[in-house]
């Protein structure tokens, strides 16, 4: 069974519509209205094999704030739905990922709480007309709604659009692995019977 989730959020600030198949190809349509956060779910959605579509009305005439932070709560409500209960699956994920001279760790741990460990400075305050910080932002929106353990480490790098984009690229991996099913598993993988509290 396909495991999917569509998310509509309206709020003063933004308008959102996000479709996600966690088991699909990679195909994305993405339209958010700030360009590079459209490039790194793009990727995101290339390396996780996750079929994504984001469309977003957002009051990006004040700046990325409220669109990215949005998005990034959209996504990851997306994913605690189509995770549903959660049995099968095999929880954790990590990857490390090279991205040209900069190297990065994501793990992460589909607990049913939320909390985040983002040990990535980024050098540079923008990569082109996108806040740096907002890199962070989004992914500590995503765990909070995902409800999940969310650790990123920038082990070294020096240019500032590869290390947002190694962040992406690797947290994709990262899910993709965590989310699969585990062959060997036909419950839920934890000893309290519950992955969802």
């Amino acid at each position: 069974m396909t495991r999917s989730a569509t998310i509509q959020r309206e709020t003063a600030e933004t308008k959102i519509h996000l479709e996600l198949n966690l088991d699909g190809t990679g195909q994305s349509e993405i339209d958010s209205g700030v360009g590079f956060l459209d490039h790194m779910l793009t990727l995101f959605a290339k390396h996780g094999l996750f079929d994504l579509k984001v469309s977003c009305d957002g009051d990006t005439q004040v700046d990325a704030h409220h669109t990215t932070e949005d998005i990034g709560i959209c996504l990851g409500q997306a994913f605690a739905k189509a995770l549903g209960d959660k049995r099968g699956i095999t929880r954790y994920g990590h990857m490390v990922l090279p991205m040209e001279e900069t190297l990065v760790t994501v793990a992460v741990d589909l607990s049913g709480r939320n909390y985040v460990v983002f040990n990535a400075p980024i050098p540079a305050a923008k990569i082109g007309e996108f806040d740096s910080e907002l890199v962070e932002d989004f992914w500590y929106s995503f765990a909070s709604n995902t409800l999940c353990n969310y650790h990123v480490l920038l082990h070294y790098g020096r240019n500032s659009h590869h290390i947002a984009e190694g962040i992406f690229k690797a947290s994709a991996r990262a899910l993709r692995i965590a989310v699969s099913d585990d062959p060997r598993q036909n419950d839920v993988p934890s000893t309290k019977g519950t992955l969802n509290s």
